[in-house]
Protein backbone atom coordinates (compact mmCIF):
# COMPACT_ATOMS: atom_id res chain seq x y z
CA UNK A 1 0.00 0.00 0.00
CA UNK A 2 1.01 3.81 -0.20
CA UNK A 3 2.49 5.90 2.30
CA UNK A 4 0.62 8.61 2.77
CA UNK A 5 2.50 12.11 4.00
CA UNK A 6 1.79 15.70 4.80
CA UNK A 7 3.78 18.57 4.09
CA UNK A 8 4.09 22.22 4.46
CA UNK A 9 4.52 23.66 1.72
CA UNK A 10 7.98 25.96 2.46
CA UNK A 11 7.59 29.51 1.30
CA UNK A 12 10.34 29.33 -1.09
CA UNK A 13 8.75 26.64 -3.11
CA UNK A 14 4.76 28.16 -2.39
CA UNK A 15 4.22 29.23 -6.75
CA UNK A 16 6.76 26.51 -7.89
CA UNK A 17 5.73 23.16 -10.30
CA UNK A 18 4.35 20.79 -8.58
CA UNK A 19 7.02 18.41 -10.10
CA UNK A 20 10.21 20.26 -9.43
CA UNK A 21 8.96 21.36 -5.60
CA UNK A 22 8.41 17.95 -4.59
CA UNK A 23 11.40 16.53 -5.83
CA UNK A 24 13.10 19.34 -3.74
CA UNK A 25 10.64 18.69 -0.28
CA UNK A 26 11.22 14.81 -0.53
CA UNK A 27 15.06 14.69 -2.12
CA UNK A 28 13.30 12.92 -4.80
CA UNK A 29 15.07 13.14 -8.71
CA UNK A 30 12.81 15.42 -10.55
CA UNK A 31 12.21 12.54 -12.56
CA UNK A 32 10.96 10.29 -9.84
CA UNK A 33 8.89 13.14 -8.56
CA UNK A 34 7.36 13.29 -11.88
CA UNK A 35 6.30 9.74 -11.80
CA UNK A 36 4.42 10.05 -7.94
CA UNK A 37 2.33 12.93 -9.60
CA UNK A 38 1.73 11.55 -12.70
CA UNK A 39 0.10 8.50 -11.06
CA UNK A 40 -2.58 11.12 -8.92
CA UNK A 41 -0.40 10.68 -5.95
CA UNK A 42 0.15 15.08 -5.06
CA UNK A 43 -3.00 16.37 -3.50
CA UNK A 44 -3.90 20.19 -1.88
CA UNK A 45 -6.78 21.62 -1.08
CA UNK A 46 -8.98 18.18 -2.10
CA UNK A 47 -7.49 18.52 -5.69
CA UNK A 48 -5.12 16.04 -7.30
CA UNK A 49 -1.98 17.95 -9.05
CA UNK A 50 -0.34 17.93 -12.08
CA UNK A 51 3.60 18.06 -12.69
CA UNK A 52 3.23 21.31 -14.15
CA UNK A 53 0.48 22.51 -11.62
CA UNK A 54 1.77 25.08 -9.35
CA UNK A 55 1.65 24.61 -4.99
CA UNK A 56 0.04 27.21 -3.51
CA UNK A 57 0.90 28.28 0.55
CA UNK A 58 -0.63 25.19 2.71
CA UNK A 59 -0.25 21.31 3.66
CA UNK A 60 0.13 18.96 0.67
CA UNK A 61 -0.29 14.80 1.11
CA UNK A 62 1.45 12.60 -1.09
CA UNK A 63 0.79 8.82 -1.80
CA UNK A 64 4.20 7.47 -2.29
CA UNK A 65 4.50 3.84 -3.82
CA UNK A 66 6.38 1.03 -2.03
CA UNK A 67 10.03 1.15 -2.78
CA UNK A 68 11.75 -1.14 -4.17
CA UNK A 69 15.08 -2.74 -3.04
CA UNK A 70 17.83 -1.03 -4.08
CA UNK A 71 20.85 -2.70 -5.67
CA UNK A 72 23.78 -2.32 -2.85
CA UNK A 73 26.05 0.50 -3.70
CA UNK A 74 29.84 -1.00 -4.11
CA UNK A 75 31.42 -0.69 -0.49
CA UNK A 76 35.13 -0.62 0.88
CA UNK A 77 36.13 -1.74 4.64
CA UNK A 78 34.50 0.38 7.50
CA UNK A 79 31.08 0.07 5.79
CA UNK A 80 31.53 3.05 3.38
CA UNK A 81 29.53 2.86 0.50
CA UNK A 82 31.11 4.75 -2.75
CA UNK A 83 28.23 6.82 -4.52
CA UNK A 84 30.61 8.53 -6.75
CA UNK A 85 34.26 8.49 -7.92
CA UNK A 86 36.56 9.15 -10.69
CA UNK A 87 40.34 10.11 -11.39
CA UNK A 88 40.14 12.93 -8.81
CA UNK A 89 37.62 12.65 -6.57
CA UNK A 90 35.82 10.03 -4.40
CA UNK A 91 32.39 10.63 -2.70
CA UNK A 92 32.16 7.98 0.13
CA UNK A 93 28.83 8.05 2.01
CA UNK A 94 30.45 7.35 6.02
CA UNK A 95 28.35 5.25 8.44
CA UNK A 96 28.06 6.39 11.97
CA UNK A 97 31.40 5.37 14.10
CA UNK A 98 33.85 6.02 11.25
CA UNK A 99 36.61 9.19 11.72
CA UNK A 100 37.24 11.18 9.15
CA UNK A 101 41.05 10.41 9.57
CA UNK A 102 43.17 9.19 12.47
CA UNK A 103 43.46 11.20 15.17
CA UNK A 104 45.45 10.77 18.95
CA UNK A 105 43.02 8.43 20.97
CA UNK A 106 40.98 7.09 18.23
CA UNK A 107 41.19 3.20 17.50
CA UNK A 108 38.25 2.93 15.28
CA UNK A 109 38.34 3.30 11.70
CA UNK A 110 38.77 5.96 9.79
CA UNK A 111 37.88 7.39 5.75
CA UNK A 112 41.19 7.28 5.18
CA UNK A 113 42.23 3.84 6.21
CA UNK A 114 38.76 2.09 4.55
CA UNK A 115 39.96 3.91 1.64
CA UNK A 116 43.86 2.68 1.80
CA UNK A 117 42.48 -1.09 2.44
CA UNK A 118 40.95 -0.77 -0.42
CA UNK A 119 43.52 0.07 -3.00
CA UNK A 120 42.45 3.94 -3.43
CA UNK A 121 45.66 6.39 -3.86
CA UNK A 122 44.80 9.54 -2.32
CA UNK A 123 46.24 13.07 -2.80
CA UNK A 124 50.10 13.47 -1.00
CA UNK A 125 49.06 17.14 0.01
CA UNK A 126 48.36 18.04 3.85
CA UNK A 127 49.62 15.71 6.27
CA UNK A 128 50.50 12.41 6.03
CA UNK A 129 47.63 10.86 8.29
CA UNK A 130 45.09 13.13 6.35
CA UNK A 131 45.88 12.11 2.77
CA UNK A 132 42.91 13.49 0.75
CA UNK A 133 40.60 14.79 3.53
CA UNK A 134 39.30 18.29 2.44
CA UNK A 135 36.52 18.20 4.88
CA UNK A 136 35.36 16.15 7.86
CA UNK A 137 31.97 14.55 9.64
CA UNK A 138 31.78 13.94 13.23
CA UNK A 139 31.95 10.58 14.12
CA UNK A 140 28.53 10.16 15.62
CA UNK A 141 27.23 11.55 11.97
CA UNK A 142 26.63 9.41 8.98
CA UNK A 143 26.43 11.05 5.46
CA UNK A 144 28.44 12.15 2.64
CA UNK A 145 32.06 12.93 2.44
CA UNK A 146 34.30 13.87 -0.85
CA UNK A 147 37.89 12.93 -0.76
CA UNK A 148 40.52 14.04 -2.91
CA UNK A 149 42.67 11.59 -5.69
CA UNK A 150 44.56 13.98 -7.22
CA UNK A 151 46.32 16.86 -5.96
CA UNK A 152 44.68 19.05 -8.43
CA UNK A 153 41.28 18.02 -6.83
CA UNK A 154 43.03 18.52 -3.22
CA UNK A 155 43.83 22.66 -3.94
CA UNK A 156 40.65 23.36 -5.88
CA UNK A 157 38.60 21.32 -2.96
CA UNK A 158 40.80 22.94 -0.41
CA UNK A 159 39.65 26.50 -1.72
CA UNK A 160 36.04 25.67 -2.45
CA UNK A 161 35.42 25.07 1.06
CA UNK A 162 37.31 27.65 2.00
CA UNK A 163 35.25 30.19 -0.45
CA UNK A 164 31.94 28.42 0.75
CA UNK A 165 30.74 27.33 -2.60
CA UNK A 166 30.41 23.52 -2.04
CA UNK A 167 26.96 23.16 -0.99
CA UNK A 168 26.48 20.67 1.70
CA UNK A 169 22.80 20.15 2.53
CA UNK A 170 22.23 17.77 5.93
CA UNK A 171 18.44 16.69 7.33
CA UNK A 172 18.08 16.18 11.04
CA UNK A 173 15.36 15.92 13.28
CA UNK A 174 15.17 18.47 15.93
CA UNK A 175 12.52 18.68 18.63
CA UNK A 176 9.61 20.27 19.08
CA UNK A 177 8.20 22.40 16.02
CA UNK A 178 10.68 25.38 14.87
CA UNK A 179 9.05 28.96 14.88
CA UNK A 180 9.37 30.92 12.11
CA UNK A 181 9.79 27.44 10.00
CA UNK A 182 12.68 28.76 7.79
CA UNK A 183 15.08 30.86 8.96
CA UNK A 184 18.93 31.38 9.41
CA UNK A 185 20.63 31.02 12.40
CA UNK A 186 24.08 33.64 12.89
CA UNK A 187 25.52 32.97 16.05
CA UNK A 188 29.35 32.41 17.21
CA UNK A 189 30.59 29.08 18.58
CA UNK A 190 33.82 28.37 20.39
CA UNK A 191 34.69 25.60 23.37
CA UNK A 192 31.67 25.53 25.91
CA UNK A 193 33.08 27.50 28.83
CA UNK A 194 32.74 24.98 31.37
CA UNK A 195 33.60 21.42 29.10
CA UNK A 196 36.25 21.16 27.21
CA UNK A 197 34.86 18.28 24.52
CA UNK A 198 31.63 20.78 23.96
CA UNK A 199 30.74 23.84 21.79
CA UNK A 200 28.51 26.76 22.45
CA UNK A 201 27.29 29.67 21.06
CA UNK A 202 29.76 32.39 23.14
CA UNK A 203 31.04 35.88 22.66
CA UNK A 204 34.16 35.85 20.77
CA UNK A 205 33.81 32.46 18.94
CA UNK A 206 34.18 31.78 15.03
CA UNK A 207 31.44 33.30 12.80
CA UNK A 208 28.98 30.67 12.26
CA UNK A 209 26.21 30.48 9.89
CA UNK A 210 23.56 27.58 9.40
CA UNK A 211 20.21 28.20 7.15
CA UNK A 212 16.96 25.30 7.79
CA UNK A 213 13.89 25.30 6.70
CA UNK A 214 11.21 22.55 8.57
CA UNK A 215 10.29 20.19 5.86
CA UNK A 216 7.77 17.67 7.88
CA UNK A 217 6.22 18.25 11.54
CA UNK A 218 5.57 15.31 13.72
CA UNK A 219 3.36 15.66 17.42
CA UNK A 220 7.27 15.76 19.04
CA UNK A 221 9.43 16.81 16.68
CA UNK A 222 10.61 18.22 13.14
CA UNK A 223 12.23 17.25 10.23
CA UNK A 224 14.57 19.92 8.85
CA UNK A 225 16.82 20.80 5.84
CA UNK A 226 19.78 22.42 6.59
CA UNK A 227 22.48 24.38 4.49
CA UNK A 228 25.83 25.06 6.10
CA UNK A 229 27.57 28.47 5.21
CA UNK A 230 30.27 27.53 7.44
CA UNK A 231 31.80 24.48 9.04
CA UNK A 232 32.31 24.57 12.81
CA UNK A 233 32.50 21.64 14.68
CA UNK A 234 29.30 20.82 16.28
CA UNK A 235 27.84 23.65 14.28
CA UNK A 236 23.97 22.16 13.67
CA UNK A 237 23.99 20.72 17.46
CA UNK A 238 25.08 24.17 18.77
CA UNK A 239 22.84 26.22 17.16
CA UNK A 240 19.94 23.92 17.32
CA UNK A 241 20.22 23.54 20.99
CA UNK A 242 20.89 27.16 21.24
CA UNK A 243 17.52 27.59 19.66
CA UNK A 244 16.49 25.42 22.51
CA UNK A 245 15.26 22.46 19.75
CA UNK A 246 18.36 19.97 20.88
CA UNK A 247 18.30 16.83 17.88
CA UNK A 248 16.39 13.73 18.81
CA UNK A 249 19.26 11.68 20.26
CA UNK A 250 21.72 13.85 20.97
CA UNK A 251 22.06 13.39 24.80
CA UNK A 252 25.37 16.03 24.70
CA UNK A 253 23.49 18.98 24.23
CA UNK A 254 20.09 18.33 25.95
CA UNK A 255 18.20 16.20 23.95
CA UNK A 256 14.97 14.18 25.53
CA UNK A 257 16.69 10.82 26.56
CA UNK A 258 13.00 9.96 26.70
CA UNK A 259 12.18 10.78 23.38
CA UNK A 260 15.92 9.11 22.01
CA UNK A 261 15.02 5.77 24.18
CA UNK A 262 11.44 5.66 22.55
CA UNK A 263 12.95 6.25 18.86
CA UNK A 264 15.85 3.53 19.15
CA UNK A 265 18.73 6.27 18.60
CA UNK A 266 21.81 6.27 20.88
CA UNK A 267 23.46 9.16 18.72
CA UNK A 268 21.69 12.51 17.28
CA UNK A 269 19.20 12.26 14.28
CA UNK A 270 21.62 14.37 11.86
CA UNK A 271 22.82 12.73 7.88
CA UNK A 272 24.49 14.32 5.06
CA UNK A 273 22.56 14.06 3.05
CA UNK A 274 23.75 16.04 -0.22
CA UNK A 275 26.81 17.47 -1.66
CA UNK A 276 27.38 19.47 -4.46
CA UNK A 277 30.56 20.74 -5.72
CA UNK A 278 32.06 22.06 -9.22
CA UNK A 279 34.14 18.83 -10.59
CA UNK A 280 37.98 20.56 -9.95
CA UNK A 281 39.46 19.61 -13.62
CA UNK A 282 35.91 19.40 -15.55
CA UNK A 283 33.56 21.52 -16.40
CA UNK A 284 30.53 20.12 -14.75
CA UNK A 285 28.80 19.84 -11.28
CA UNK A 286 28.89 16.73 -9.23
CA UNK A 287 25.89 16.28 -7.17
CA UNK A 288 25.25 12.74 -4.51
CA UNK A 289 22.49 12.57 -2.49
CA UNK A 290 22.49 9.39 0.23
CA UNK A 291 19.65 8.06 1.58
CA UNK A 292 18.85 7.64 5.91
CA UNK A 293 20.75 4.89 7.32
CA UNK A 294 18.69 2.08 8.97
CA UNK A 295 18.96 3.94 12.61
CA UNK A 296 17.53 6.99 11.60
CA UNK A 297 15.06 5.54 8.80
CA UNK A 298 13.43 3.67 11.68
CA UNK A 299 13.26 6.36 14.36
CA UNK A 300 11.83 8.67 11.62
CA UNK A 301 9.10 6.03 10.55
CA UNK A 302 8.29 5.71 14.49
CA UNK A 303 7.44 9.70 14.17
CA UNK A 304 5.66 9.21 11.28
CA UNK A 305 3.89 6.97 13.34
Amino acid sequence: MPETRYLPVPDALVGERADAALARMLGLSRTRAADVIEAGGLFQDGRTLGKSDRLADGIVAVDLPEEREAAPEPEVPGGLAILYEDDDVVVVDKPVGVAAHPSPGWTGPTVVGALASAGYRLSQHGPPERQGIVHRLDVGTSGLMVVARSDAAYTHLKRAFKERTVEKIYHAVAQGHLDPTAGTIDAPIGRHPHSDWKFAVVEGGKPSVTHYEVLEMFPAASLVEIHLETGRTHQIRVHMAAMRHPLAGDLTYGADPTLAQRLGLSRQWLHARELAFEHPTQAREVRVTSDYPEDLAAALAILRG
